[in-house]
């Protein structure tokens, strides 16, 4: 099974993406561990992309991350199923806050090793504003038209709960799916 998961930064993608890699027993990818290396530096690009391109020849895996650049229509034509968590921007803020206190001055697992965890003005204002601009709305939507036959959207913490609720009770079948929360 392939998993791609997008969506708002702090909408809670990665501890998704965790979760679904301990649910299906799968390898998971955060495209922020392929991004960044130590001290937020940026990984060179064609690196970033073969690091990708070998990850996705897998049978089985799950990517979480947004970044186009690295391979993302190539993820999301193989995906056999695309979660998009299009969570508000005050509930990503409010998300994003309470990580940076649990990870305060450590490098959370899905980022790499040695960006220690921080929130600034600049990455709040691409949670509130810039990270869901017109176009990158526009972008989510087409995504979600061109695929909608394998598309899971989540909009809040409900309809997420729901979500983890159905697919733990139909863990009694013998495929284990995600289930559509709606």
């Amino acid at each position: 099974m392939r998993i791609a998961i997008l969506g708002y930064s702090g909408s809670g993608k990665s501890t998704l993406a965790k979760y679904l890699s301990t649910y299906y027993s799968i390898p998971v990818l955060y495209l922020d561990t392929i991004q960044f290396e130590a001290n937020w530096k940026e990984r060179n690009r064609q690196e970033a992309i073969s690091m990708v391109a070998e990850f996705m020849s897998k049978e089985d895996w799950i990517i979480d991350g947004n970044y186009t650049s690295f391979l993302q229509d190539e993820r999301l034509d193989l995906a056999d199923y695309i979660i998009y968590m299009a969570f508000s921007r005050f509930n990503c803020l409010l998300r994003a806050y309470k990580r940076y206190f649990r990870y305060k001055n450590t490098s959370r697992e899905s980022m790499a090793s040695g960006c220690i965890e921080k929130i600034d003005i600049p990455f709040v204002w691409w949670i509130l504003h810039k990270g869901r601009s017109k176009e990158k709305k526009q972008y989510y939507n087409s995504v979600l038209q061109k695929y909608h036959t394998k598309s899971i959207v989540l909009n809040n913490q409900k309809q997420l709960n729901k979500f983890m609720i159905d697919l733990f009770d139909s863990d009694s079948s013998t495929t284990k799916e995600p289930v559509r929360p709606f």
